[in-house]
Formats: structure tokens, C-alpha cells, sequence
């Protein structure tokens, strides 16, 4: 099983201080010095919450100079928002950051959540699972190094081709998802499924459970589509937290790493940890329980 890590590219803390490139860099070149296998970023655009306003870098840019900065890991996103990227265009992004890092790119999808951003900067709301559909029988075939006509409500194509690609003919695609019509969409095009958030290990096989019935109802083998799995991990002795669960992960190197066996039993295939607070300190502590569990 892998153990990635989210970085930290939003405003957080007390102080509302977004984290410069150099600070980013630092942390992905320090999960990539200890026994972490990736690194992930989100995607959004901007956060509101009683009319103020609070800021994240663009997720791909970040992506794409994370890929020249580090050489082995892994480069994800968890996950970039369907209606802000056409998906044609989005295929040519893929195939050119998997050139620039070397083939290491999981590039992953949803049909996004998070109303204002959309507002904000003009995009539609409406139908985003619909969009998603569609996008997805274009974006399918071009990281498969196919040619694709689609003309649908949402988007069309004609004859659209990837040119050059990059080292791999295939890029993984994940899609995060809950909902039933997701995961059917998940089970018809996806190489990796993404669940998240969870604390502990013990509601994973009941999502298990969830995504394996949409695979048998599109006629597909469960264990071809990976299990990727989005886990709360605070340190709190180390400063200040930001939860994403009821009950995240805590504790000593150890204590987390006992908590991944369970993640490994259950049948995750990736762990993509949310880790707070981000500092060296607490990176390296994930990387030394990444360091036992796999000893």
C-alpha cells in the first residue's frame, strides 16, 4: 500500500497566511526525502464564509512546478473541479505534466462542490454531474492516446487528437466519489477510486462495499480499480489543526502506523493523507510511520 501527502497551497492558521512556492516546494522535496510515495493538491479557487474571502494557488500551475522540483514521487490531484477545465484541453495538460515529470502523474477528477468558487469566477453550477458524463467520454480516450468526436450538451469535439503525448500511452484517472450516479461513472471509466475523509479504517469496507456493487452493475472486476483513500491526520502536540473528521488520526509514529495495516486490511490500495499542521516536523513524523509500515 502507498502513503501520499496533501500539500498545502490555501490560506490556514490564525494568521491567514498563504504559503509561498519556496515554503510548498520545501515540504513535497521533504515527503519526498522520507518514504512517502506522492503528493496531491487540491483544487479550488477561492474560499467564503461570511463574506470574507480567503485564498489558495491555482492547483495545476503548483502542479506542474512540483513536477520539475521533485524526481521520484508521485504528482496527484485530489481533485481538480470537472466545469473549471475543458476536458480536451485538460487531456493535453495531462499528457504534457506527464512529459515534465516523467510519468508520474494520477490525474484526478470530480464534478465539484463548492458553490461560491463557481459564482466567483463564472462558471455553471447547474447539471455538474450531466457535465461530468460528457466530459469524461472525452478525457477517457485522450489519456488513453486515442482520438475522440464527441458532440454533446455540454462539450463537443471533433476529431480532437493528442499530439504529441507523453512517455506513458495511458495516465491514470481517478475520480472521487459518493453518490450513486458517481459511482457507476467511477466504475464505467476510472483506473482509481478516491474516498474520503476518514479517520480510522473502520467505515472503509462499507464503502468498498458501495463501489464494488457499482463495478458488478457496469459488468467490471472490482480489483481492476484501485482503492485510493483520503485519511484526517493531525499531530496536535505540534501546533495548530485543521480537522476534516469527527475523529482523525493521532498519535506517535507507531500508533499512526498500526492505524495503516488496518487501511491495508481493509483493502485500501493508497493512503493520501491531510496532515495538520504542516510543518517539517510533522511531515517527517508521517514519513517515519510510512518508514515502519513498509519495513
Amino acid at each position: 500500500m502507498k502513503i501520499g501527502l496533501v500539500i498545502n497551497h490555501a490560506e490556514v492558521g490564525e494568521t491567514a497566511v498563504t504559503p509561498s512556492y519556496s515554503q510548498i516546494r520545501d515540504i513535497a522535496q521533504l515527503a519526498e526525502a522520507g518514504d512517502l510515495d506522492s503528493i496531491w493538491l487540491f483544487d479550488h479557487l477561492l474560499f467564503r464564509s461570511d463574506e470574507e474571502t480567503s485564498g489558495i494557488w491555482e492547483c495545476w500551475t503548483m502542479l506542474c512546478a512540483l513536477a520539475e522540483a521533485t524526481t521520484r514521487v508521485e504528482l496527484g490531484t485530489i481533485v481538480l473541479c470537472n466545469p473549471f477545465r475543458n476536458p480536451a484541453l485538460l487531456a493535453k495538460m495531462a499528457h504534457t505534466l506527464d512529459e515534465i515529470s516523467a510519468g508520474r502523474l494520477i490525474l484526478g477528477i470530480g464534478a465539484g462542490w463548492y458553490e461560491p468558487e463557481f459564482k466567483a469566477f463564472g462558471f455553471p453550477y447547474d447539471h455538474r454531474v450531466g457535465r461530468f458524463e460528457e466530459a469524461l467520454q472525452i478525457l477517457k480516450p485522450l489519456l488513453n492516446s486515442q482520438s475522440v468526436t464527441f458532440n454533446g450538451d455540454y462539450y463537443q469535439v471533433q476529431d480532437c487528437a493528442i499530439v504529441p503525448t507523453g512517455p506513458r500511452p495511458s495516465i491514470p484517472l481517478l475520480i472521487g466519489s459518493g453518490g450513486p450516479r458517481m459511482l457507476r461513472l467511477t466504475a464505467r471509466y476510472a483506473n482509481q477510486w478516491n474516498t474520503a475523509w476518514l479517520g480510522d479504517a473502520s467505515d472503509l469496507p462499507r464503502r468498498i462495499s458501495r463501489i464494488s456493487d457499482a463495478c458488478a452493475a457496469e459488468g467490471r472486476d472490482p480489483a481492476s480499480l484501485g482503492i485510493t483513500v483520503g485519511i484526517d491526520v493531525i499531530f496536535p502536540d505540534l501546533g495548530p489543526t485543521e480537522q476534516f473528521t469527527k475523529d482523525p488520526l493521532s498519535g506517535t509514529a507507531e500508533e499512526i502506523t498500526k492505524v495503516f495495516r488496518d487501511y491495508e486490511k481493509a483493502g485500501a490500495d493508497h493512503l493520501i493523507a491531510h496532515l495538520t499542521p504542516q510543518t517539517e516536523t510533522a511531515v517527517r513524523r508521517l514519513s517515519e510511520a510510512a518508514e515502519i509500515y513498509k519495513s
